[in-house]
């Protein structure tokens, strides 16, 4: 007796659990606007194109010069270094060139500072650096686009999803209701010796199947809603309970042509350009880059001062004419990099043309099943409502009578499985068509 007590305990425990938890109404305008603002995969996304955008405002280096500062303080006795340092801090005189000083010079100290600029000129390659650069920052941008799509779509599922979950819940429920109030007049008609205790027993058992399926249910709520938190980036431990009922949403998507300007087809179209800009970047390492410099000093023998003064400006052309065949290899790199991602775009291309085909065939055999499922679940309640009026009268089998029972659930609960699963593909077939404005 003890360990049945047990037993009950736990079949009963999740239902309790669920019941003390906290209930927490939302509809699906309030999920959507949580996970526009706290999703952590949406943050995640934006924080990649911010990379991206970052990398190209550093390819302004191309254009914009490198300026430099620095001071700097020895002290030599190195006859070299000594009298170029007086040279450079104007301080020479007739004396300094006896050669006996020149040859052992006294010890000097000498302060420095000294602005550079660096101005490039032409770097071709640099230019098409740049211009990839600003192609895979563009792809970033179309990617969180996409990415936000993706998430909108995967919140509308889970919140449907919990709308399922809580339908599940309100259908056992009533059949729970309905197989214990047949058990209580089946337990009436066995004490008046209308009913064998075999038939008590089977009525029992329907409604421990159904307080078992409830719990599962109830289960699959807290699941949704858990899922639902996670989206919404909220940690709180609640039991959602959806606002918006499940019904049937009817969405007209009329294509039958991949669009390519979805977002994500535009980014993979602008990550083979930046691969194609890459290549050409490669190629142009080849030739000569052209490079302006000067550089502005000043020199003393004291800290911070700047007596002697003098400036260098020039115009390099540098051409590295072979550096062991390492730019051979890279534009042989880049460019097997460029054919895959243009193979990589025609894949995804037909792959998104084939998927938009079967969301189409997807959502009519939904339409389609749903249709049907309705009317299943109206002739399993017409078939249960008549049986259940003749067992009444004790003009039907109890077994009849559980079967009824037990169709016109599964009926209801197929029926509003088919709902979601219809509203889902409309869902799923709008966002492969979707395209960017």
């Amino acid at each position: 007796m003890l360990n049945s007590r047990y037993i009950i305990l736990m079949i009963l425990l999740p239902g309790f659990w669920l019941q003390a938890q906290e209930m927490k109404p939302i509809s699906q305008k309030d999920v959507l606007e949580r996970v526009q603002e706290n999703n952590n995969q949406l943050k995640i996304s934006r924080q990649e194109f911010l990379v991206a955008r970052a990398e190209y405002r550093q390819s302004n280096a191309v254009f914009l010069p490198n300026i430099s500062v620095s001071h700097t303080g020895m002290t030599t006795n190195n006859p070299l270094m000594a009298f170029g340092s007086k040279l450079n801090q104007e301080i020479v005189t007739q004396s300094d060139f006896d050669p006996a000083l020149l040859n052992n010079p006294d010890r000097i100290d000498n302060f420095a500072t000294r602005v550079e600029i660096q101005q490039p000129l032409l770097n071709l390659d640099g230019i098409y650096q740049r211009a990839a650069a600003k192609n895979k920052m563009q792809a970033k941008e179309l990617q969180s686009f996409r990415t936000g799509d993706h998430i909108k779509l995967e919140t509308e599922n889970a919140y449907m999803q919990l709308q399922l979950a809580h339908k599940a819940v309100k259908v056992l429920e009533q059949a729970l209701e309905t197989a214990e109030a047949n058990l209580r007049l089946a337990k009436n008609n066995f004490k008046q010796g209308y009913l064998q205790r075999s038939d008590v027993l089977a009525v029992e058992v329907r409604v421990t199947e159904v307080n078992n399926q409830l719990q599962y249910a109830k289960s699959n709520v807290k699941n949704a809603s858990d899922y639902l938190m996670f989206l919404m980036g909220d940690p709180m431990n609640v039991v959602l309970v959806p606002k918006d009922s499940l019904q049937v949403q009817m969405i007209s998507v009329n294509t039958s042509v991949l669009s390519q300007d979805r977002a994500d087809i535009q980014a993979m179209d602008l990550a083979t350009e930046a691969r194609r800009k890459m290549y050409k970047a490669d190629k142009m390492a080849f030739l000569p880059s052209l490079n302006a410099f000067g550089s502005y000093e000043l020199y003393d023998d004291e800290l911070f001062q700047g007596d002697g003064t003098g400036y260098i400006a020039g115009v390099a052309l540098t051409w590295d004419l072979f550096n062991g065949g390492k730019r051979f290899g890279k534009a042989q790199q880049s460019k097997a990099e460029f054919k895959q991602a243009e193979l990589e775009y025609d894949q995804h291309v037909n792959r998104s043309q084939l998927e938009l085909n079967k969301a189409k065939r997807a959502l009519n055999d939904a339409e389609n099943k749903l249709h049907l499922t309705q009317l299943a679940m109206e002739q399993s309640k017409e078939a249960l409502r008549i049986r259940n009026n003749r067992y009444e009268q004790g003009l039907e089998k109890t077994t009849e009578l559980l079967m009824s029972e037990t169709q016109f659930s599964e009926k209801q609960l197929e029926y509003y499985q088919t709902v979601y699963e219809y509203n889902y593909a409309a869902e799923y077939l709008q966002f492969l068509a979707d395209s960017t404005e």
